[in-house]
């Protein structure tokens, strides 16, 4: 053991101890795999190290007053020496109560040395290994063998999982024994025997790995929210809720602010515990009373604590314990749901004490998803607000239930389509006239709002002037010069038919703007078309309109159908082929001798089958059959 009187002894040893510590930096760089020794030696310089702080401490006590000036020196150097170990030391009173840090333990911890000092060091611990930390404290103050063991230190928003060291300390002149507390970090520990041949990442590896599955999440979030199921229905908050369960967090809270009133929508909890009575228990909390949420809620950002020491943060349950403690929670952050300046709500999430904590990575991710999520919601509501008024219109632009006409069957099927044509201008109609029935099938030329409002004109016109007009072309003549006064800037295509109930059987007198040749299915199974054409509605006053006579024997069928219909595009590797009057042709083959509801199913089906299932544009399919 160095003299303590022996001052140049005394700076060699300090010396030493410097380069020993350097070199086992180096060792531990060279041999990241092999942690083992490198940690053993650690140790071993640390016991090196206290001993010679208290050699040295003891010399500075025994020393007579005539040597102030050796005595401050040597002082001086146990100050160096305490300040500069690399590794993080807290001197404690058998209380646990913080004496000293030094410099390494005030940046592991994010705070000045003097603000720590007189703090309880066992409030830097994991609330749920306190207890351990206590235990081990007292031991080794009744036993004076030093302690090891690992946990988790938190401070500042700050979460280290670090080895811990416990080693009493006798101190002469001193009356009360002190406690030193040495931090290891944890990636030097003495791996397990079944791990010795496992590949452990290394630092930057662990940070490459982490960053790409955070970026996976974002795209499959995205992707997720993109969906157009995620727009049309309310599930867009559920699958985020659930993707993010899945991959990143034990507990996930979800609350929503609709109407000025903040709710709970979504909670999910482990799937490998019982959590049911939890999860209900929650579910019914205010939002609003978790002081963390209600700060994401003022759309302030987000807010991570790496380390739950304040188990208060999501309120309590109704019998009076902590939400946090009841959750077994280690860690939480908390996000708004924003959508550019509009806060609609925030989202928690919680891992348990067993898993790393989250970091600032996290919490800059989960600020992303929130505004991400954000505007899923609001598309939704938007998307959601234009399909209500997309119901509204069709309530006034087509009719309830298709009446019957004296000698033959009538149907008809309408879609409205999807994605962002779902309001538009198509429409059909059956409706009485001067000494008969008249029916029409049409659309305008454009979608929304506007051109659903146009149709509901339309229609309404057509039944006005219907009875008081005979001829099919006089009406739909008499609507062109209306729609251009209107100056609605938009084309309506239209064919509308009249049949007389009491004149020559089977005789439909047949107008056409703009619409697609009408075809009549023969007996026969031949098919034929009408001449259809002419000028769209609202272009030019005056306009002459095409009027041709179909007669209908028993049995035959005549079936209008709009540009919706025709034009539509097919499933991929058919984009370039629209549906067609040859494609039509076929179909109606196939239904010679059916009945009108049948020859209008066969279509739909067949069209559906040519779009695989998602038909865009609106189709609207009408089925007149003569049956005696």
């Amino acid at each position: 053991m160095t003299d303590p009187t022996d001052l140049p002894a005394l700076e060699q040893s300090l010396s030493d101890l410097t380069e020993r510590i350097a070199s086992l930096r180096d060792a531990r760089a060279a041999y990241p795999d092999d942690p083992g020794p490198t940690a053993d030696a650690a140790l071993t310089e640390l016991e090196l190290a206290r001993d010679l702080l208290q050699t040295a401490l003891g010399g500075s006590r025994r020393r007579p007053g005539g040597k102030d000036s050796g005595a401050n020196r040597e002082l001086k150097l146990l100050r160096t020496l305490y300040r500069a170990l690399p590794v993080s030391v807290a001197v404690l009173d058998s209380a646990g109560t913080v004496r000293r840090v030094n410099a390494e333990t005030a940046r592991l911890l994010g705070s000045p040395d003097g603000y720590l000092t007189g703090r309880a060091f066992p409030l830097l611990v994991d609330v749920s290994r306190r207890a351990a930390f206590r235990s081990h404290l007292t031991s080794v103050l009744h036993t004076g063998e030093p302690a090891a063991f690992p946990t988790r230190l938190t401070h500042q928003g700050r979460a280290h999982d670090v080895r811990l060291v416990l080693t009493r300390l006798r101190m002469p002149g001193e009356r009360q024994e002190m406690i030193a507390a040495i931090a290891l970090p944890i990636e030097v520990r003495v791996p397990d025997s079944a791990r010795d041949d496992v590949h452990e990442p290394g630092p930057e590896e662990s940070v490459v790995v982490a960053a790409a599955r955070r970026r996976e999440l974002m795209s499959q979030l995205t992707r997720l929210l993109l969906d157009e199921e995620s727009l049309s229905e309310p599930v867009a908050l559920i699958r985020a809720g659930r993707l993010l369960a899945s991959h990143t967090a034990d507990w996930v809270l979800a609350d929503v602010v609709r109407d000025g009133v903040t709710r709970r929508s979504l909670v999910i909890g482990p799937t490998n515990q019982p959590t049911g009575r939890l999860v209900g228990a929650l579910e019914g909390m205010e939002p609003a009373a978790a002081p963390l949420v209600a700060r994401a809620l003022t759309g302030q950002g987000g807010v991570v604590h790496e380390m739950v020491e304040d188990d208060s943060l999501l309120g309590a349950l109704p019998d009076g314990s902590p939400v946090l403690h009841a959750m077994r929670a280690g860690s939480v952050l908390s996000v708004p749901i924003v959508a550019g300046e509009e806060t609609q709500g925030a989202i928690t999430l919680v891992r348990l004490r067993d898993r790393p904590p989250f970091g600032l990575a996290d919490l800059a991710l989960m600020e992303d998803a929130g505004a991400h999520i954000g505007l899923a919601l609001r598309a939704q509501r938007i998307f959601q607000g234009r399909s209500m008024a997309a119901d509204t219109l069709q309530t006034g632009v087509l009719p309830r239930t298709v009446p019957d006409i004296p000698g033959f069957e009538v149907a008809a099927a309408y879609h409205r389509g999807a994605g962002p044509r779902a309001i538009g201008g198509e429409f059909y109609d059956v409706f009485r006239i001067k000494e008969g029935w008249g029916f029409a099938v049409g659309g305008v030329v454009g979608q929304g709002e506007e051109a659903a409002s146009v149709t509901a004109m339309i229609r309404g016109g057509l039944r006005a002037l219907s009875v008081a007009e005979g001829d099919p072309g006089v009406v739909v003549a008499r609507l062109n010069d209306a729609l251009v006064t209107q100056d609605t800037g938009m084309f309506v295509m239209v064919a509308a038919g009249f049949v007389r109930t009491g004149g020559r059987a089977g005789r439909v007198r047949l107008a056409s703007a703009g619409n697609h040749p009408s075809a009549v299915l023969r007996g026969d199974g031949g098919v034929r078309f009408t001449a259809g054409g002419g000028m769209p509605l609202g272009i030019e006053t005056g306009a002459d309109f095409p009027v041709e006579e179909v007669a209908l024997a028993q049995g035959e069928t005549l079936v209008l159908y709009s540009d919706g219909l025709a034009g539509s595009r097919g499933r991929a590797g058919q984009a370039e082929l629209a549906y067609g009057e040859g494609r039509l042709t076929e179909v109606l083959a196939r239904c010679t001798g059916q009945a009108a509801a049948a020859v209008v199913k066969a279509v739909d089906d067949d069209h559906q089958a040519f779009c695989g299932g998602q038909v865009l544009d609106e189709t609207t399919v009408f089925a007149l059959r003569r049956i005696r």
